[in-house]
């Protein structure tokens, strides 16, 4: 028996093995069970999502004499003669070979004769969507009124590109890919099948590499399967070798050189990645992915479901993307795109590459560390005294002090008096308040508040990196007898929220507390709830800015 790929062997052979496309699956079920079966359908969805497969389980299953729950029993003559295609009654098409008008009129008259032995006759016409603009002229008579014993099934895999009177005549069902724990459950009982040992690490990688796509899946298991010696245990380097990506731990290096800004290191890991037949194009997409799951992690979403990784590789993203801030991320990622696309028509993809790690690293990289190394001697002068607000109301020097941005933004609006909604926030806080320590000083003044500020960030700094990063975008902008306002700029209303947590809020209360020994209740307020300083006091501050972070990097905006 001739050799048969692994994807054409293990192909569904009822609804119940096809993954992913329950939504889809159930319908066509209903249909068969309550025999309401329309004349056009249309499947549409990226290649290796069932399509086809679907096709023709549905051919058999409305042709079968003894259906199962909606699905072909596989088992009768008729199920048997088109699966083995001893029957005439389903017709596979390929549009992308048969396109032409004369293809088409050919179709219209075969399709007059009835079936031979079941009770419909089906046309699979896959990649629909390759047909001519003439052909699809010709087949819409056909399709607005077909027989009653004929059905046609369309597949494609760009359904904008069919015209909508094709579309309005037919049943549309989308094909969504398929997720990774389906690919991985099926490849499992495949392998086991075989009597194939392969780690399950290779088998995510794989389903990782496959975007969704069962076919596409089974190619590279059928790859690797057969390069294995037999009985040999398939590993995750081995998969690496196979798809020619780069090692996890080899990108983990990469991005710590990076961050390091040690560019003779980088080089090298270059060099070792072409040494090792790796394509370049491929580990330029690894090594974006990899700065967009250390985007996920920064963002503290759903990280199992969105990066599908172990947990160890989750420790390591996380320990990584401590050292890394957001938009230096995305400003990698956006680089590294660009890199991407001129290396993809580059004689020398490699030196494109090179030169791009080297632009990224000065610019993404580099730049704004000098940047930070700016803003925290700003810090240190604000902390020991050398610079002080000159007047006890001017809250927005604090506030450049802390805030990580290159741009001072003067506010559009500036309230003379505090408004009706600050007295009712404070109302609000007040009936909320929550048990923290209390000193029992009483006679601190805002003065010393703001003296003390940063000193309380490097304490926060110390114990919570994360809830220091929210709150050094506030600064303390008001006190109102025992309640001290934290107040974050408009731009600022996610870290106001993320600190605005009761246990949150309770753990800074009690930092703020027991360093000036008070009895503050603290509230996080947002800017245009305070009074703001005068436009001769913010020129001055906007001068100061200028004169620590350069002229060219600050811009005040009317």
């Amino acid at each position: 028996m001739s050799y048969q790929a692994m994807y054409r062997k293990y192909r569904p052979q009822n609804f119940d093995q096809v993954l992913g496309q329950k939504h889809i699956i159930q319908i066509l079920k209903n249909q068969i069970d309550k025999k309401n079966i329309a004349h056009a359908y249309l499947f549409c969805g990226t290649r290796g999502t069932g399509k086809t497969s679907t096709a023709k389980i549905f051919a058999r299953a409305i042709n079968c004499i003894n259906p199962q729950n909606g699905s072909p029993c596989n088992e009768c003559e008729v199920c048997k003669g088109i699966m083995n295609q001893d029957i005439m009654d389903v017709v596979e098409m390929d549009a992308a070979s048969n396109n032409s008008v004369e293809d088409i009129r050919d179709l219209r008259e075969r399709v007059k004769y009835l079936p031979s032995k079941g009770k419909y006759k089906v046309y699979i016409i896959d990649e629909v969507h390759m047909l001519s603009k003439g052909a699809f002229n010709a087949f819409l008579k056909t399709l607005e009124e077909p027989p009653s014993h004929l059905v046609f099934i369309l597949a494609t895999t760009e359904a904008e590109k069919i015209p909508a009177t094709i579309l309005s005549r037919c049943q549309r069902y989308d094909f969504k890919r398929i997720g990774n724990d389906d690919i991985v459950e099926n490849m499992t009982k495949i392998t086991q099948d075989l009597d194939v040992e392969i780690e399950e690490k290779a088998l995510r990688l794989i389903a990782r590499n496959s975007d969704g796509a069962m076919r596409d899946a089974l190619s590279i298991l059928d790859q690797c399967v057969a390069f294995a010696n037999t009985g040999e245990n398939i590993s995750y380097e081995y998969i690496t070798d196979v798809l020619g990506i780069v090692n996890q731990d080899l990108l983990f290096d990469i991005v710590d050189q990076m961050i390091e800004n040690n560019l003779v290191k980088i080089l090298e890991k270059i060099n070792y990645v072409v040494q090792n037949g790796k394509d370049i194009h491929q580990f330029i997409k690894d090594l974006m992915m990899h700065f967009r799951n250390l985007m996920m992690v920064k963002l503290e979403s759903d990280l199992h479901q969105l990066l599908d990784v172990s947990e160890s590789a989750l420790d390591q993203y996380s320990n990584q993307v401590s050292k890394l801030t957001l938009n230096q991320l995305t400003n990698m990622i956006q680089s590294l795109s660009k890199i991407e696309g001129e290396a993809k028509f580059a004689a020398q993809p490699r030196v494109i590459l090179e030169t791009g790690l080297i632009q990224i690293i000065e610019k993404d990289l580099k730049d704004q560390s000098d940047l930070k190394l700016r803003i925290d001697e700003l810090e240190k002068k604000l902390e020991s005294g050398q610079w002080q607000s000159k007047d006890s109301n001017n809250i927005s020097e604090k506030r450049l002090a802390s805030n990580s941005n290159t741009q001072y933004k003067r506010p559009t609006s500036r309230p003379t008096q505090a408004s009706s909604k600050t007295s009712t926030l404070a109302k609000d806080q007040e009936s909320s308040e929550i048990s923290v320590y209390k000193g029992d000083r009483t006679d601190i003044s805002m003065d010393e508040v703001k003296e003390t500020w940063g000193e309380i960030l490097q304490k926060i700094r110390k114990e919570n990196v994360s809830l220091f990063a929210y709150l050094r975008e506030g600064y303390p902008a008001e006190i109102e007898g025992n309640s001290l306002k934290i107040a974050f700029a408009e731009a600022y209303g996610f870290h106001r929220s993320a600190v605005d947590r009761e246990k949150t809020r309770q753990y800074i209360n009690n930092v703020i507390n027991l360093h000036l020994k008070a009895n503050f209740s603290i509230q996080f307020v947002m800017e245009d709830q305070l009074n703001f300083i005068s436009k001769e006091e913010d020129e001055d501050i906007v001068e100061k800015a200028r004169e620590i972070f350069g002229q060219d990097l600050v811009e005040e905006i009317e």
